[in-house]
């Protein structure tokens, strides 16, 4: 358990679908992270929407919590986003209305403009890749809807939950900030794997926070990715192979599969265009509880963050679990 929590931290489940496992057994590996966050005293576990990649089993996020808060008892649950632009606002409205009736007080809703996939996802969906640009007008119809208060004439959400789940607005650039800002809303920075503009986006959203029913004062939650073990030799034996396999499925998504040696890996980030990969996980605590609860804190004084949410990323579902025990703030 961490020797320090300097702000609350919550987790973000990417479902992942382990070497030489099906997806059913990446939705039981939900299930015991969830219940161990609750068991740890996590504020929250979140899912994201992603389509087409095989080792990640999120893509019916709604879905996925709801199996989920099935299994648990107080642990908040939710999105780590939607994408709004691949759905109307009513369905969403009608997802989390409905799990936020069947699960109340347990449900978050966080939103994302991007479309969680490249073109051919989009067309799959049978979504227009202009759909982003209605992003801020699909939110506030969406919050709408979920208040009982539809800004579209004749049409209303059901079921409508008496207290509406709480919106939070993802991103990873200056727009989400603003967006935030303006709606005073939460707002939620994918620093685990697109860094770079975190300080400046943040001072942004609070700059130009505008307080609003839901919240009165700016709230920002800050991604990282963990890896707590025993020693520090295991934990940074478990980040290798992890960004080893992220490696590999970036490599595989645009050209022709082959099967490079570990060594190449390794290589291949020495290189610029592999420097550049292993940027998007500057942001990972790697070590010993202590060493974790260190960068942590470190890094939520770094990003002016009232919240962490992490990323437990190593592959094997035990080393994942014990690294939500690790690194657990203290109850």
């Amino acid at each position: 358990m961490r020797t320090s929590a300097s702000v609350p931290l919550s987790i973000l489940d990417l479902a992942p679908v382990g070497p030489n496992e099906a997806p059913a057994q990446s939705y039981e590996n939900s299930i015991a992270l969830a219940r161990a966050a609750e068991r740890h005293h996590y504020e929250r576990v979140w899912y994201a929407e992603h389509h087409n990649m095989p080792t990640i089993a999120s893509s019916a996020t709604s879905v996925l919590i709801a199996h989920v808060a099935a299994h648990t008892s107080t642990i908040r649950l939710g999105a780590g986003g939607i994408m709004l632009p691949n759905h109307s606002p009513l369905t969403i409205a009608e997802q989390f209305g409905t799990l936020e009736t069947l699960h109340p007080g347990r449900i978050d809703l966080g939103l994302g403009r991007a479309p969680g996939g490249d073109r051919a996802i989009i067309n799959a969906l049978r979504r227009d890749p202009a759909a982003s640009e209605q992003f801020p007008r699909d939110v506030m119809e969406l919050q709408g809807y979920l208040a009982g208060k539809s800004i579209v004439e004749g049409v209303e959400a059901t079921p409508t939950p008496d207290s509406a789940p709480p919106l939070y607005i993802l991103g990873s650039s200056l727009f989400g900030a603003q967006l935030a800002a303006a709606l005073g809303l939460p707002y939620s920075f994918a620093s685990h794997f697109a860094p770079d503009s975190l300080h400046e986006a943040v001072s942004l959203y609070r700059r130009d926070f505008k307080p609003s029913a839901q919240l009165d004062h700016p709230y920002v939650i800050a991604g990282a990715n963990v890896f707590a073990a025993e020693s520090a030799e295991s934990a940074h034996a478990q980040f290798t192979d992890a960004r080893r396999r992220r490696v590999r499925g970036m490599i595989s998504r645009n050209q022709a599969a082959v099967d490079y040696s570990d060594q190449q890996i390794d290589e291949f980030l020495t290189t610029p265009s592999g420097a550049n990969l292993a940027n998007m996980m500057r942001v990972t605590a790697v070590g010993t509880s202590s060493d974790v609860a260190s960068f942590l804190d470190e890094f939520a004084i770094s990003a002016q963050a009232d919240e962490i949410i992490v990323a437990h990323g190593a592959l094997n579902i035990e080393d994942r679990l014990r690294s939500v025990e690790l690194a657990a703030p203290v109850s």
